[in-house]
């Protein structure tokens, strides 16, 4: 897995403090912004403006061994090309 992410509402997120953004255009010209630590370098969240009402966090944020099991997997196919193949 390349990498794990929880959606929450976003009326339903607060965000304290600051954070830094890299805005980054996807394949398929969509665009999303993350925000990481501007001391650590850390993923706090992310937003996509195609879905201006969900806030993604990295699972990895959460100290919960229990946390749920993905249930939704973007870019399955060619992740498991890159990996199967050595390749980065």
């Amino acid at each position: 897995m390349l990498g794990a992410q929880a959606g929450f509402p976003a009326d339903a997120v607060a965000v304290d403090g600051r954070s830094a953004e890299y805005v980054r255009v996807g394949d398929e010209d969509g665009t999303a912004r993350f925000h990481f630590c501007s001391e650590c370098g850390f993923a706090v969240f992310y937003r996509l403006d195609a879905m201006p009402d969900v806030v993604a966090v990295p699972v990895g944020a959460f100290a919960d061994p229990d946390f749920p099991q993905p249930r939704l997997s973007v870019y399955r196919k060619a992740a498991s090309l890159g990996t199967s193949s050595g390749r980065h």
